[in-house]
């Protein structure tokens, strides 16, 4: 079998690759040509599957049609797992044509090269809880309503929409996985969670002295990475192409997350942390819940992973990371870049 992921850099990417050659999978995946390919997320499965052959890297953009046609039609792959897209959410506010254009383009230029090249093609389309913007304080299911609060959450419906167009259309096998904020040790440091472990390590450390975050009341239904992505493996396997909503069934703030968090290390947690207007989106989204009943009964999908067990996975892991930082700085070889 033959994997091809867009966005295979990321957190998503390189858990979902993990994943797919332990099952024998053959993946292939893209990456953007430029001066600065950043491939450290996967580099240990560079390392361990490229001799073979079973984990391939090929130059290309989620804005070049025909590079992604020529590409999908040498590699020839059952699966197509679209993640690649500008992921953060306060990003897409500041650049939302970027944010728009890599969304959508992609979607669409992956899509017809599967109604044109081989319609066999299983497609998976990465969606999001963002969609839902944050409507009142119920479960969120495939049924419930999409009111989207930010570019970055448009340019996910747009591409959820066009997901399921050509589901319908031309009978193709196409998914949608609405999945709910998932996390892990890998998360993009820009983003709240990783935002706080990394702080915490270098706080404990001595490298850092305060953590200035946003919306402390801000709440989420956060799951972890390695979980959600097996559930991305399971609605390609299933008999019928639809959507399926990811989630944990439990909503945390951010303060929730903070607490948890600073307790790992017995650290109180009001001494270093401060928050900032700068930090608080446009039109916040304040609180999201999912219901993933549907993929439990017809997938047999469950997170296994608990909040207090995510939270402790990433700080544990960041405490080891600004350890190494620490020793770098001592020895002068490296200069600090973060909030002091």
């Amino acid at each position: 079998m033959k994997a091809f992921i867009t966005g295979v850099t990321g957190q998503d990417g390189y858990y979902l690759s993990k994943l797919l050659l332990q099952k024998g999978y053959e993946v292939h995946g893209t990456v953007r040509r430029n001066s600065s390919i950043n491939t450290s997320r996967i580099d240990p499965l560079i390392s361990e599957y490229s001799e073979e052959k079973k984990f391939n890297l090929h130059y290309s953009d989620l804005t070049d049609s025909t590079s992604l046609t020529s590409l999908i039609n040498k590699i020839e792959p059952q699966e197509i797992y679209n993640l690649a897209a500008q992921s953060h959410v306060s990003v897409s506010f500041k650049n939302p044509l970027y944010s728009s254009i890599t969304g959508a383009n992609g979607t669409i230029s992956i899509l017809e090269s599967v109604k044109n090249l081989n319609k066999d093609i299983k497609f998976y389309q990465a969606s999001s809880s963002e969609m839902y913007g944050g409507v009142g304080k119920q479960k969120l299911d495939e049924n419930s309503e999409f009111n989207p609060k930010s570019p970055y959450a448009a340019s996910k419906l747009f591409s959820h929409n066009l997901t399921e167009i050509y589901r319908d259309s031309y009978d193709l096998f196409c998914v949608s996985g609405i999945l709910f904020n998932h996390e892990s040790p890998l998360r993009g440091e820009t983003f709240v969670t990783r935002k706080i472990t990394r702080a915490i390590g270098r706080i404990f450390h001595g490298i850092q002295s305060k953590l200035t975050l946003g919306n402390l009341d801000a709440s989420r239904d956060w799951g972890y990475a390695g979980d959600f992505v097996e559930g991305m493996y399971m609605m390609m396997q299933h008999d019928k192409s639809e959507n399926w909503v990811l989630a944990t069934g439990e909503s945390h703030t951010v303060k929730e997350f903070v607490q948890k968090a600073f307790k790992i290390v017995d650290l109180d947690w009001e001494q270093y942390v401060e928050t900032s207007e700068r930090y608080f989106r446009p039109n916040e989204v304040d609180f999201l819940l999912g219901d993933y009943s549907k993929a439990q009964k017809m997938l047999g999908w469950n997170p296994s992973t608990s909040f207090d067990d995510l939270v402790q996975m990433m700080v544990e892991s960041d405490l080891l990371l600004a350890e190494r930082e620490k020793v770098l700085i001592d020895k002068k070889l490296l200069k600090p870049t973060w909030e002091k």
